[in-house]
């Protein structure tokens, strides 16, 4: 899941949080849909992927599950 500001999408690379569909809940797990599949975003895993390695666009997050992917980096990157 690409979670890097749209404004700097025009880049070679972009920074990316992993998804999985097992991966255990956590504070740092926040829950989403992909493809009507309930999934958690590994916002522990963030890190940057060259463009040119990503598949197709999956959708996108409402804004519930963006606020919750929000407060789950803050708290990875310890940004409060």
């Amino acid at each position: 899941m690409i979670v890097q500001a749209d404004d700097l999408l025009a880049l070679s690379t972009v920074i990316v949080c992993p998804t999985s569909t097992s991966t255990p809940p956590a504070s740092f797990h926040p829950d989403i849909v992909i493809a009507d599949e309930p999934t958690r975003v590994m916002c522990e895993m963030v890190g940057a992927v060259d463009v040119r390695v990503l598949g197709e666009q999956a959708g996108h997050l409402t804004f519930e599950e963006m606020r919750g992917v929000d407060d789950a980096l803050q708290l990875v990157l310890d940004l409060r």
